[in-house]
């Protein structure tokens, strides 16, 4: 009897990718022909794409069971729809890597290497990034930042691309987020994990799904998924102010009384530091509301996508890797 292979799920996440996805699948394809020892599934998650992406995954899908699809009832965000391939992904490892292949999956065997070699997590780690001056500094500055800030250790210029062990597959199935911020959660989990430099490309064709206000938003799940910095922020202004204001009463109450001195009626400051006052009130109010929201959607209970369509899965199949099969 011939000895099963390892098995490796390819998680592609797609939205409006009608110009890439074809691309993105054959390169992948091309890449497991040369490694000989491996066997993959590639699952692909479809965000309710509006242009052609899901017509032609149904097609690629028909033509090879290897392909799977998952269509969601609606776009429910880059994060969520990761986390649902990651749950559905029935390989010994998984690779992550987006529909664009900025990321190459010509460095799939060095991590698959990696791997081998007893690394349950093996990140991309970003030497050079194809985006503008501004935005790369930006994301190389909210890497640096996140890692200052968060409790866990978070490496820094590592992006989506990635591969986990089954271990770490497991303890994704458990998870039950709302806003998911995956690259942290993945790292924060521990086990043995190492970093693998690479050049990042520039998008091949096709229009970038991540404007600046997605990426803002991304950032501030990664700062409110990590750390509770901005919540210590908050008790930290408080003391210091109360402090201040007790040190500026006790300099007036010596200077009236003992000094005899005739303050000026201040009606200007006094209204400075009232309108001071309040917005710093607002700014942490908002920060703690930020927190309480998603307790609020978590306590929701509504963590998992729905999903409209599903292609090649066996629905009945249990999920388990092959090496726990032998």
């Amino acid at each position: 009897m011939a000895e099963r292979k390892t098995l490796v799920s390819v998680l592609v996440p797609a939205y409006n990718e009608e110009a890439t996805v074809e691309r993105a699948y054959a390169a992948i394809v091309s890449t497991f022909s040369k490694l000989s020892d491996y066997d993959y599934e590639i699952i692909v998650t479809d965000n309710h794409s509006t242009d052609r992406t899901f017509e032609l995954l149904e097609g690629l899908a028909k033509r090879d069971p290897k392909l799977k699809v998952i269509r969601f009832s609606r776009n429910f965000g880059y994060q969520r729809s990761l986390l649902c391939a990651y749950k559905a992904a029935a390989g010994d490892c998984s690779v992550q890597i987006d529909c664009d292949l900025q990321d190459p999956p010509e460095l799939i065997p060095d991590m698959l290497r990696l791997w081998a070699l007893g690394n349950q997590v093996v990140y991309g780690i970003r030497r050079s990034l194809a985006d503008g001056f501004l935005v790369a500094a930006s994301r190389r500055s909210f890497y640096r930042f996140i890692s200052w800030i968060s409790e866990d250790d978070l490496p820094v210029n590592a992006g989506e691309f990635r591969l986990v062990d089954r271990r770490i597959l497991n303890e994704l199935r458990k998870v039950e987020d709302t806003t998911p911020y995956l690259r942290g959660l993945i790292s924060s989990m521990g086990f043995s994990q190492i970093g693998l430099e690479y050049d990042r490309a520039d998008r091949i064709a096709g229009e970038s799904k991540f404007p600046i206000k997605s990426m803002i938003s991304l950032a501030i799940d990664g700062v409110l998924n990590h750390s509770l910095l901005p919540l210590r922020l908050a008790s930290i202004a408080g003391i210091v102010i109360g402090m201040l204001s007790l040190v500026l009463t006790f300099v007036y109450i010596v200077g009236r009384l003992v000094l005899g001195q005739e303050w000026p009626a201040g009606f200007a400051t006094t209204t400075i530091l009232l309108l001071m006052s309040i917005s710093i009130n607002a700014i942490f109010m908002g920060i703690m509301g930020e927190y309480i929201g998603r307790l609020f959607l978590q306590a929701k209970n509504e963590s998992q996508p729905i999903i409209e369509t599903k292609i090649n899965f066996a629905e009945t199949a249990t999920l388990v890797p092959f090496r726990e099969r032998q």
